[in-house]
Formats: C-alpha cells, structure tokens, sequence
C-alpha cells in the first residue's frame, strides 16, 4: 500500500532529506540498524531496544528510565552526519518504522500527555497554547473535543511529533523501509526485526510503559473517546490523518448514523 500511495514507483532512498525526518532516524551501528521514532508506537521501547543493543555500554533493562531513554546522550540521530554518510548508512543498514492507527494514536496522546501532570510542557505549555487557539477561558484540563478541534485547525508545519502524520515523520516515499511492523502486531513484528538484525537472542522487545497504572490505549478505548466528536469534527480529524488511514491500511473508520461510528 505504501508503493501505492507513493505513485507506484520502486522508490529508492532520496536525498537530500527533509531534517525534521533525518532527526527521527535513530542509528545503531553495531547491528546495522535504522529505527525512525514515531511517538506513542512503542518509541521509548525501541530506544531501549536500541542502547541494549551496544554491549560495551553494559545497560540493563531496568535501568533505562523513561525520560532518561528520551534524553540519552548516547542516542545517535542520522541528522548528525553528512549528507553523504547518511547516504551510505541508508543504503547499507536495515531500515526500520511501525505504524499504529492514527485515531489510536491521537487518543494514547492525549491520555498520555494531557491527563497527567509529569510533562509541564503538556499539562501547562502546550495546554495554555491550546486554550488561546480556541480563545477557551476555562483552567481545568484540556477535553479530548478541545485537543482534536486544536489539531484539525493548528499550523501543521509545527504540528507535535506526538500527534504529527506518521508519514510525515518517517517519510517512505522518500525512504525505502526494510521492514515496516505494526503497534497491532508489535511483539510479533518486533521480534522479526530483531531476528532479521541479528540481535542477541535473549533480548526481547519490553513491554515497560510511562504510565504503569494506565491501561494501554486500545480500540475499545479509542472507540469511547472518538464517540465524544460530533460528526463534522470527526471528518475533520479523519482527514488530517487521511493519507496515515490509507497508506497504512487503518481505513476503516465508518459513520453508520448521525453523531455516531463503528469500527468494522
């Protein structure tokens, strides 16, 4: 579907790329591995994947805390080298991205981001900036209604990694992906990219999450949230995420009367 999408052309690698996707590539050299981050798929967890993978850094699982992953100085993003480096590595190394349903996605956003207090920059910054947007005087938190009406009318040039198109950040029309998994399939597709990279057998993709006392979001979740968007709003929302629903096979969203939806 991705070929499809993309004209139907045997794309290749295409350089220059745009720096924001270079910057969401993240490079491990000692088993040729190309991993583009895309935010609430499990990124926090590749990036463990990724420094376990380095055995002279000697971590353990239970060391690699949440934002201390995120932080790591230890991470190596494609944007650091030349252009002509990062030719050679994406030619040589396997490339790797995973989708989830751009809905799920933005739901698990905004549980994650604005339902807890931890990130000031989303409870306080980023709601603040919201709340002027849609000229909204009230404190308490950001609704789900309000955070989707942000999305559908914010500048998408500066739209959040954390809800910004998954084909925007990884771009494979410009990038030939060796393996393109799914958060549906995750244990599945992610132990056939570490078998496929020849990682240590023993390692297996965690499942350790920020929020350890939320329930992960998931379709029936994803269901109840979506059902608080009047119809128009949630055409809105389909849209910005039209080319994700299409290109990665997630179209399947269907109004079936007013105000309401189902998922096939």
């Amino acid at each position: 579907m991705v070929n499809f999408s993309c004209g139907l052309k045997n794309h290749n690698v295409s350089l220059p790329l745009n720096e924001k996707v270079a910057a969401q590539l993240y490079v491990e050299h000692s088993h040729k591995f190309i991993y583009c981050e895309v935010p609430k798929v499990g990124c926090s967890n590749w990036k463990r994947i990724i420094l376990l993978l380095n055995d002279s850094l000697g971590h353990t699982i239970n060391e690699l805390e949440h934002y201390n992953v995120h932080s790591s100085p230890l991470l190596t993003k494609l944007s650091s080298y030349s252009l002509s480096k990062q030719e050679e590595l994406l030619s040589n190394y396997t490339k790797v991205m995973f989708t989830r349903d751009p809905l799920e996605r933005v739901v698990s956003a905004y549980r994650d981001k604005f339902l807890h207090d931890d990130d000031v920059y989303y409870s306080e910054n980023m709601a603040n900036s919201i709340r002027k947007r849609l000229k909204t005087k009230h404190k308490g938190k950001i609704t789900f209604r309000e955070f989707v009406t942000f999305i559908t009318v914010e500048n998408p040039d500066y739209r959040d990694t954390h809800w910004r198109p998954t084909y925007q950040l990884c771009d494979p029309c410009k990038i030939s992906y060796d393996i393109i998994g799914k958060y549906e399939t995750l244990t599945r597709d992610a132990d056939f990219v570490l078998k496929t990279i020849n990682a240590p057998k023993n390692l297996k993709y965690p499942s350790m999450k920020h929020h350890s006392n939320d329930s992960r979001t998931n379709e029936e979740i994803t269901t109840q949230y979506l059902k608080m968007l009047p119809p128009d709003l949630f055409r809105q929302l389909l849209n910005v995420y039209s080319v994700d629903l299409f290109m990665f096979e997630y179209d399947h969203y269907t109004f079936f009367k007013p105000k309401t939806f189902k998922i096939k």
